[in-house]
C-alpha cells in the first residue's frame, strides 16, 4: 500500500443500534474496494470484522474491529463498532479517534434508542455525520416515516441524497438526487449498475430537493451565496467545492439508501465518502495537555514530532498484545523510539500493521491522520499517549459512562485465585468499561458493567482464555452503621492470668453526626485517671470495632466517639488492655444509642420512549424508589430517580424486558440513607448468619 498524507485519508466509524447493518455495510465496502473476493455472513461466521469467538458464537459484534481500503485515491481507516449497548465503551472510543460517523438505521425499526445514543456521542467529539438507511429490500420498510424520524430526532437540515424507488422485497433502484439519475444495481452482491434519466413521475420532487441542496451549498460559502442571490443558481463545480464544507459545518446531514449485504448503493455511498467526507485535515489540530504543567496546548497535524494515541487493545494468542493507535502529529517509522507521557517510559516501535479483522498488513511507516497497529509494547496501555521527544503532551482519554449492572465472582478451585487476577486484569485492559473491584471490607470481587450480556461474554472469556473454572453470585450491599441518638458505657477490661495480667476503664459517649462526616474519635480527659499515652490505644480500640461493625458487620459511620475518663493500674494497664476496653466500650456504648443501618442510594437515570413511561414509573416506585424529574428528548423520555442500590441487582436486565429492549440506564451513587425498620431486621439476620458460616 502507498503511502498516504492526511488529506487522502478518511477516518470513519459505522455507528448505529444492534442489527441496522454495520458489520454488513463494512464487508460490502471491503468488497468493493477488492480487499476481500466476497462478502461474508453473520450466520456462517465468514465477515472480516466480527472474527473472535464470542461474536462467531452470539453472531453479533462486540469488539470494534479497525479496517482499511483504498478507494478513489483515497485510504479508508473503517472502525466497525458493536451496536448493543452493552458495549457501548468499543463505540466511544472509536468515535474518539476518527473524524466522521456514519450513523446506520435499520429501514423497518427507525431511529432507535441506540441510534440516538452514538448520535449524542459522535456530537460529543464535534464529529461530522452521515446517515445510512439500510436494508431497504425488507419487507414493511418504511422509508419515509424514517426520513421523518430522522428530522425529528436530529434536525431538519438531515437531507435524502437518495430516495429508494421500489422499496421492499426485490429492491434494486435508487435516484440520486446529486446526479438528478436513477440508478438500477444487481442483486447478486457485485455493487454493479446502470445509470439511467430520471422516470417522469420523480422529475418535480428531485429538482425541488436539487434546488433545497444547492441553497444548503450556498449558506456554507459567502461567495456562492452572492453568487446564489444573483443567478438563482450553482453549477456542479461550485457545489462540490461547497458541498464539503457544509458536511464539516454540519450545515446539512446527507442521508443515503443501501442494502449492504446485497451491495447495493454502497459504491455510491464510498464516493461520496471519498470526495467530501471529512479527512485528518479538516481538524488540523486538537487539544491535548502538558505532560508537566497540564496546560491546555493545541496539536498540530504537520508537526514535526510525533504524537500518538492508544485508543485501543487486544491480547492475541501467538501474537501478544496489539496496541492499536491513531498518529495525530509528525509521523512514525519501524524502529521509531517514542515517550509514553502516560506512564513515563520510553517505547521502541516495532512491526506496525493495518488491520482488517484477523487479517493484518505490514507497513514501516504512518504519517499524521492514519490509524494503525503495533505488536508488543513494553508498558503501554490504553489510553496512553507516545510522543517525540520535543512534544510531551497527554490526550484526553474518552469518558466512558458508568457501570449499571454488578456480579459477584469466585473461584470454584483453590489455587485459581492469581489466574483469575491475571485474567481480570486483561480484560480490563481490552475493555476499559469492564470493571473489577476486590472488596476487602465485603470480602467479595464485584465485576461491573454495561448490561447482563457484557458481564456474561467477559465472564466466559476469563473461563476460556484462562482456563479457571468461576462461579457467580449476588454481591453483598455495602450497609453502614450509625447511630440516631446519645449513648454511653463504663466498660472495665480485667484479664488475671499466670505471669502479667491486663487492666483498663473506658468510660465513653457517643453522639450522631449528620450524613457523610464520617467517625471523629475525641478524648476530653481531666486529671489523672487516665495516662494520656493510652489515648491512642483506646481510639485503636474504637476504630478496629467501627471496621468490624457492631449491628451487623458493616463499618460504622457519621458518629462522635468522646473518651472522656476511666481508671488505670499502675502495673497491669497497658496498650493491648486499653485497645480492648475501648473496643469493648464503643460497642456498648454504640448498642445503646438507637442503632441502625444505612444503604446506599443511588442516582438512577433513564431513558425509555414515552409509551413504556407509565410501566417504568410504577416499577421504579415499586423499588422503593422516588421519582426526582422528567425531560423530553425527542420520542423518549428522561426519568430521574433515586433508588436503594439493593433494589437493583440486575435492573438493566428488568428494564430492556419491561420496554422491549429499548429502555437504558445509569447509575451513581448518592447517598445513605436509614433502613427501613423492617427490612432492618432481615440484613442484620442475614449478616449475622453469614458471619457464622465464615
Amino acid at each position: 500500500m502507498k503511502d498516504y498524507a492526511a488529506k487522502d485519508i478518511r477516518n470513519f466509524a459505522l455507528v448505529g443500534h444492534g442489527a441496522s447493518g454495520k458489520t454488513m455495510l463494512s464487508e460490502a465496502m471491503l468488497a468493493s474496494g477488492g480487499e476481500i473476493n466476497r462478502i461474508g455472513s453473520i450466520e456462517s461466521g465468514s465477515t472480516v470484522s466480527d472474527y473472535h469467538y464470542d461474536e462467531h458464537d452470539r453472531q453479533i459484534s462486540i469488539h470494534s474491529s479497525p479496517l482499511h481500503v483504498e478507494w478513489e485515491g483515497t485510504k479508508f481507516n473503517v472502525i466497525d463498532s458493536p451496536g448493543y449497548l452493552d458495549f457501548i465503551g468499543e463505540t466511544i472510543s472509536s468515535l474518539a479517534v476518527v473524524d466522521l460517523a456514519v450513523v446506520t438505521v435499520h429501514a423497518v425499526n427507525g431511529i432507535e434508542v441506540g441510534t440516538e445514543q452514538v448520535w449524542n456521542y459522535a456530537n460529543d467529539y464535534g464529529l461530522s455525520k452521515i446517515i445510512v438507511v439500510n436494508g431497504l429490500d425488507r419487507e414493511h420498510t418504511k422509508f419515509e416515516q424514517v426520513l421523518q424520524q430522522t428530522k425529528d430526532h436530529f434536525g431538519g437540515n438531515v437531507f435524502p441524497m437518495q430516495l429508494p424507488v421500489n422499496s421492499g422485497p426485490g429492491f434494486n433502484q435508487i435516484i440520486d438526487v446529486l446526479r438528478s439519475e436513477l440508478i438500477t444495481y444487481s442483486t447478486d452482491g457485485s455493487g454493479k449498475f446502470t445509470e439511467e434519466d430520471l422516470p417522469e413521475e420523480w422529475k418535480e420532487r428531485v429538482t425541488a430537493l436539487h434546488q433545497e441542496l444547492i441553497e444548503y451549498v450556498a449558506e456554507s460559502d459567502d461567495t456562492l451565496l452572492e453568487k446564489f442571490f444573483e443567478e438563482g443558481n450553482l453549477t456542479e463545480d461550485e457545489m462540490r467545492e461547497g458541498l464539503h464544507q457544509t458536511i464539516q459545518d454540519q450545515v446539512f446531514i446527507p442521508l443515503f439508501c443501501t442494502v449492504a449485504n446485497k451491495n447495493i448503493g454502497v459504491a455510491r455511498l464510498m464516493d461520496f465518502i471519498a470526495k467530501y467526507g471529512s479527512s485528518p485535515v479538516d481538524r488540523a489540530s486538537i487539544k491535548a495537555y502538558d505532560a508537566k504543567s497540564d496546560d491546555e496546548v493545541n496539536i498540530a497535524l504537520d508537526g514535526n514530532d510525533a504524537v500518538v494515541h492508544v485508543f485501543k487493545t487486544i491480547s492475541e494468542a501467538h501474537v501478544g498484545e496489539l496496541s492499536f493507535f491513531r498518529v495525530y502529529s509528525g509521523s512514525i517509522s519501524t524502529g521509531t523510539d517514542l515517550y509514553n507521557t502516560s506512564r513515563g517510559n520510553t517505547e521502541r516501535f516495532g512491526q506496525m500493521f493495518l488491520m482488517n479483522g484477523k487479517n493484518r498488513m505490514s507497513v514501516t511507516k504512518l504519517n499524521a491522520g492514519d490509524i494503525g497497529a503495533v505488536v508488543k509494547l513494553k508498558d503501554t496501555h490504553t489510553g496512553n499517549t507516545l510522543t517525540g521527544p520535543n512534544n510531551k503532551v497527554k490526550l484526553p482519554s474518552p469518558k466512558l459512562p458508568n457501570s449499571n449492572i454488578h456480579l459477584g465472582i469466585r473461584s470454584k478451585s483453590k489455587g485459581d485465585e492469581e489466574k483469575i487476577a491475571i485474567g481480570l486484569a486483561t480484560i480490563h485492559e481490552e475493555d476499559s468499561t469492564f470493571i473489577y473491584n476486590v472488596n476487602s471490607e465485603l470480602r467479595q470481587t464485584v465485576l461491573s458493567g454495561q448490561g447482563e450480556l457484557h458481564l456474561l461474554v467477559s465472564i466466559d472469556r476469563l473461563k476460556r482464555r484462562f482456563n479457571v473454572d468461576v462461579e457467580t453470585f449476588k454481591p453483598r450491599i455495602p450497609y453502614r452503621e450509625t447511630i440516631r441518638g446519645i449513648g454511653s458505657s463504663k466498660y472495665r477490661h480485667k484479664k488475671q492470668s499466670g505471669g502479667a495480667g491486663q487492666f483498663a476503664e473506658v468510660w465513653m459517649r457517643v453522639e450522631p453526626k449528620s450524613r457523610g462526616e464520617g467517625l471523629e474519635f475525641t478524648e476530653s480527659l481531666v486529671g489523672q485517671n487516665v495516662d494520656r499515652v493510652f489515648v491512642t490505644s483506646v481510639e485503636k480500640g474504637v476504630k478496629a470495632a467501627s471496621t468490624e461493625g457492631v449491628l451487623a458487620g458493616y463499618k460504622v459511620v457519621d458518629l462522635k466517639v468522646e473518651f472522656y475518663d476511666g481508671k488505670q493500674h499502675p502495673v497491669d494497664s497497658k496498650d493491648i488492655a486499653f485497645q480492648m476496653a475501648g473496643k469493648h466500650a464503643f460497642r456498648e456504648a454504640f448498642m445503646s444509642a438507637q442503632p441502625c443501618l444505612l444503604e446506599p442510594v443511588l442516582n438512577v437515570e433513564i431513558k425509555v420512549p414515552e409509551d413504556y413511561m407509565g410501566d417504568v414509573m410504577g416499577d421504579i416506585s415499586s423499588r422503593r424508589g422516588k421519582i426526582m424529574g422528567m425531560e423530553t428528548e425527542g420520542a423518549f423520555q428522561r426519568i430521574k430517580a433515586k433508588v436503594p442500590q439493593s433494589e437493583l441487582y440486575h435492573y438493566s436486565t428488568s428494564l430492556r424486558s419491561l420496554t422491549g429492549g429499548r429502555g437504558i440506564h445509569s447509575e451513581e451513587l448518592s447517598h445513605y440513607d436509614e433502613v427501613p425498620r423492617d427490612m432492618e431486621a432481615k440484613v442484620t439476620a442475614s449478616a449475622k448468619a453469614a458471619q457464622e458460616e465464615s
